[in-house]
């Protein structure tokens, strides 16, 4: 698949291929005879994969070091386990604070009308003082 496919496939810019090609977090894409990239089904698992880890909050650096301890020593899948646990930790901490959020705000939907009826009438009975 060229370039455009997998761009428009994985929801991504061409930059950012290209980028996390240049950066080490996605293999050497092979290119065809006038010089274009070609991505293979495993090119794709990749990038697959980097998405999901991105949209899970890890930066580019961590991807880095992620990537180079995959490809540097396949038995140090500890320390790479570690690396996703962690990254994981963060997600659900994010995820709860997002929680936390949308109950407040469901909370001052549900009593909104509350809310604004005691300010109407704070402010009512403010104006009449003066």
């Amino acid at each position: 698949m060229n370039i455009d496919t997998v761009a428009k496939k994985f929801d991504v810019t061409k930059d950012t291929l290209r980028y996390w090609e240049r950066v080490g977090i996605l293999p050497t894409v092979k290119r065809n005879q006038s010089g274009y990239r070609e991505y293979s089904k495993y090119d794709m698992n990749w990038i697959f994969y980097i998405k999901a880890l991105r949209h899970a909050g890890m930066t580019i650096e961590a991807l880095i070091e992620f990537v180079k301890l995959y490809r540097d020593d396949h038995l140090n899948t500890d320390v790479r386990k570690s690396l996703l646990i962690e990254q994981r930790q963060d997600l659900v901490d994010k995820v709860a604070a997002i929680n936390q959020t949308l109950n407040y705000l469901n909370y001052k939907i549900d009593h909104y009308e509350d809310h604004t009826l005691k300010y109407e009438q704070e402010k009512l009975s403010y104006e009449e003082e003066n």
